[in-house]
């Protein structure tokens, strides 16, 4: 497998990766809970997760209630995803050079802060267009230095082993607030507008805010002065560049880059806007959006469980890119579905699927790589994962402002499943198997 040597990286003063935990009886899946201060923040991202189902409800039933345009509901999440996506190396860079911990923790302040504004704007009765675009901004460029921190502190927390639990855990309360959350936000919505549901998301960050000031791991160590390693750090950029060189050097993690930009693509705006469009157009309104949701949500959290839960997975590769391709044509269906039953029979498939190989992968990724470059390296995989996001919602919207819904989520499949076939081409199958610490989980 092509890899590059670690250079200044391996130099980087650090707290270092969780170590090896003794074999413990009970579920794989309970062991990282028995680990304080994963089990803090995994307790306060599982409420600021559900505030997140009613903010992301509530801004598209907003923007679509101020204009009724597909296209502005669509530039409104292009504006937050912006920001997000370019300065996503930044935060990975950060997150390997300070404390993930103190870069999640004002990371939630401010978007406390943000959403509480929205709120105000909204229970007021002065939210405007222009306001939602300024708001997306911000919040976008304070997620792109949460999220790599998030993704950074895990394997500070937990042994190599525990990773797929731990992910699936990560994962896992994702999809349960994606199962119960979008549901309750659309009914909350429909009896008292989304001006509460603004506000529930703020203080959802407030609390997480809280929670992660008890958090003693996941801290960056300064060497000593004087200490061998205490050398000038390296600029911000040839950080950046470093943790590039790495990625683009290993064959199988340049492939995975690559699909996931292009599966990226072809699901951000056919599901962000597409859905909301279907939703209110083809059933019932806000209610039936979060259904659709919800029941993505709830095979997505079925599928991380039966990933967390099991040792090994045979064959890693060949699993991940058969499960993608069968994504592709769950994507196309979407645009055809005619009633409500069949679309959360689609939802909850391809649910299932995305929360599988969403924690297999990431497991995977976060166990091959050196510690000193998991904030550079996760930070490239989010990249790729929200990149082309922006432009995807733009499209999106207008699309569907042409009337061609169907045809967007028939492209979008084909898309995915000439991105899994890229992927087997590639050598994906053959180089991504999972490395001993986790086949050995106990």
């Amino acid at each position: 497998m092509e890899t590059e040597p670690i250079t200044s990286a391996s130099r980087l003063p650090v707290e270092g990766r969780a170590a090896p935990a003794p074999n413990e009886a009970g579920p794989a899946m309970a062991r990282p809970l028995r680990i304080r201060d994963f089990r803090l923040i995994f307790s306060g991202e599982t409420v600021s997760l559900l505030g997140d189902q009613f903010h992301f409800i509530a801004l598209a039933w907003l923007a679509l209630q101020l204009t009724g345009s597909g296209l502005a509901l669509g530039t409104v999440l292009m504006t937050a995803g912006i920001p997000r996506a370019v300065f996503m190396l930044v935060g990975g860079a950060f997150s390997d050079r300070f404390s993930p911990r103190t870069l999640m923790l004002v990371s939630n302040g401010v978007r406390a802060v943000v959403v509480a504004i929205l709120a105000a704007l909204v229970l007021t009765g002065n939210a405007q267009l222009w306001h939602l675009y300024v708001l997306a901004a911000i919040f976008g460029l304070v997620d792109a230095f949460f999220h790599p921190a998030l993704n950074t502190i895990v394997p500070m927390l937990v042994p190599e082993g525990q990773l797929p639990a731990a992910n699936a855990l990560m994962q896992g309360t994702a999809q349960l607030t994606g199962l119960v959350g979008p549901a309750l936000a659309g009914i909350v919505i429909a009896a008292v507008q989304t001006g509460p549901a603004f506000a529930v998301d703020a203080v959802s960050f407030a609390i997480a805010a809280a929670v992660l000031v008890a958090v003693r791991s996941g801290r960056r160590v300064s060497a000593p002065a004087g200490d061998a390693s205490s050398q000038p750090r390296p600029s911000m950029l040839a950080t950046i560049r470093e943790g590039i060189a790495y990625a683009w050097a290993h064959q199988a993690i340049r492939a995975l880059l690559v699909m996931i930009a292009a599966f990226n693509f072809a699901f951000t705006g056919p599901i962000s806007v597409g859905l909301a469009w279907i939703a209110k157009t083809r059933f019932g309104g806000s209610a039936d959006f979060g259904l659709m949701l919800s029941a993505f949500g709830a095979g997505a959290l079925v599928g991380a469980v039966v990933a967390g839960s099991l040792k090994r997975v045979p064959h890693l590769g060949a699993v991940t890119m058969t499960i993608a391709a069968l994504l592709g044509v769950g994507l196309a269906a979407i645009g055809y579905a005619p009633t409500m039953p069949l679309m959360l029979a689609v939802g909850a498939a391809m649910g299932l699927g995305v929360g599988f190989i969403n924690v297999r992968t990431i497991a995977w990724i976060q166990a091959e790589i050196p510690e000193a470059l998991t904030g550079r390296i996760m930070s490239l995989v989010m990249f790729g994962s929200q990149a082309l996001g922006p432009f995807s919602l733009a499209l999106a919207g207008l699309i569907i402002d042409l009337g061609a819904v169907t045809a967007m989520f028939a492209v979008a499949g084909v898309i995915v499943v000439l991105a899994a076939l890229a992927g087997v081409i590639w050598g994906v199958p053959r180089l991504m198997n999972e490395p001993a610490e986790i086949r050995s989980l106990p």
